[in-house]
């Protein structure tokens, strides 16, 4: 397969695009498990989500 003159730019193109998206991947794993560990110190602690929080007072 000949690419013509602009093979290295094309190559180079490729090559830039896969590294921004395995840089992306990486960084939002690294995100997902740092918000998993502050979700389990924030429960650890007490703090409990309202979603998961019992109606005891009635709001009127």
């Amino acid at each position: 397969m000949d690419l013509g003159p602009y093979t290295s730019f094309i190559a180079t193109s490729y090559l830039a695009a896969a590294l921004i998206v395995v840089l992306l991947i990486g960084w939002i794993a690294i995100d997902y498990r740092t918000q998993k560990a502050r979700l389990r110190a924030l429960e650890e602690s007490g703090v409990v989500r309202r979603s998961g929080r019992a109606a005891t007072t009635d709001i009127r």
